[in-house]
């Protein structure tokens, strides 16, 4: 079977090994691939790998002798997925594969809104130490969070395990989500969305992006946040109104932002987001650790190979 890769750069930059499809089928793996040479490149495949590549109906009908799509991501809208079934063509994702990986690069987004740690290290090497009347000195205010109250968006497998980390710190977990587990309540005390935007220090997303979770950072829901929150999203972009975020920060309603995703990716220049006071915005990397990248490789593989034997599993397209 003749298998695509369109856009392998990122999931495999180098440090790994696309050995496991390259034993399941005749492969070609391309770094990236431009909207107009989709087609083309897919060609007489049966089957095609993908990241961010869409793959819409012109793409499907053009393209008959696919029988499978493989994401190398969780989020598969960049599929049409009813174009795809009714072609009866099997699309597969990744449903976890860096829950440990996305929970720690939440925590690293609030430790460094706390610390400023590459600020202030950027500042010993500009010689702004050696040349300092005292003995220290900072430029943000330093933040403890022990006492501190978390509140989640979104307790599931990432939302309960940043919630470990935060109670190992010391803070109050709080968690809002439409469906409550006995593994979320043993981490965090369930409360109702308004509750939570009234109590919480911390405003952490690890929700899905619905209907009922887009925009749901925005002016309305941030009037009701306590004076100096923090708000931390490494979910999706599209769970903040990123103008109304950056009005509140702008006028310090919102303390600082830490932020792994936006509306957009890559960002856009005229994102209002990066001309405003606080905001760390850093290129959707929380999923990128080579440990992590593995076992996406590694799910992906046992996909294409269930697929092969007959008895495909995590299809998104039944």
């Amino acid at each position: 079977m003749k298998i695509v890769i369109l856009d392998g750069y990122t999931e495999n930059p180098g440090d790994l090994s696309w050995d496991g499809f390259e034993k399941l089928g005749e492969l070609t793996v391309y770094d990236r691939t431009p909207i107009e040479k989709i087609i083309e490149r897919i060609g007489k495949a049966e089957a095609v790998i993908v990241n961010k590549t869409p793959i819409n109906k012109v793409t499907i009908e053009a393209c008959p002798n696919l029988q499978y799509i493989g994401v190398l991501a969780t989020g598969y809208n960049v599929i049409d997925v009813s174009a795809a079934k009714a072609k009866k063509i099997v699309v597969c994702n990744i449903p976890t594969y860096g829950t440990a990986a996305v929970a720690q690069f939440a925590i690293a987004l609030l430790l460094e809104v706390c610390h400023h740690v590459a600020h202030h290290s950027q500042a010993v090497y500009e010689g702004r130490w050696e040349n300092n009347a005292d003995w220290c000195f900072w430029d943000y205010p330093l933040i403890e969070l022990s006492g501190k109250t978390m509140g989640i968006i979104g307790l599931g497998r990432i939302g309960q395990a940043t919630g470990r980390v935060a109670k190992a710190l010391g803070m109050k977990v709080i968690a809002y989500d439409e469906y409550a587990s006995n593994a979320g309540a043993m981490i965090a005390e369930y409360v109702s969305l308004e509750e939570l935007f009234a109590q919480s220090d911390v405003i952490c997303l690890h929700c899905p992006l619905l209907p009922s979770t887009e925009g749901i950072i925005n002016k309305v829901n941030i009037a009701k946040m306590k004076d100096g929150v923090i708000i931390i999203n490494n979910s999706r972009g599209q769970l903040i109104n990123e103008a109304d975020l950056a009005e509140a920060l702008n006028s310090g309603k919102v303390y600082a932002a830490g932020l792994d995703v936006v509306s957009t990716e890559p960002i856009q220049g005229n994102n209002p987001l990066l001309k405003v006071r606080n905001c760390i915005i850093t290129p959707h990397i929380s999923w990128a650790p080579k440990e992590s990248r593995k076992r996406l490789m590694d799910i992906a593989v046992d996909n294409f190979a269930a697929f092969l034997g007959g008895n495909p599993i995590n299809v998104v397209n039944k």
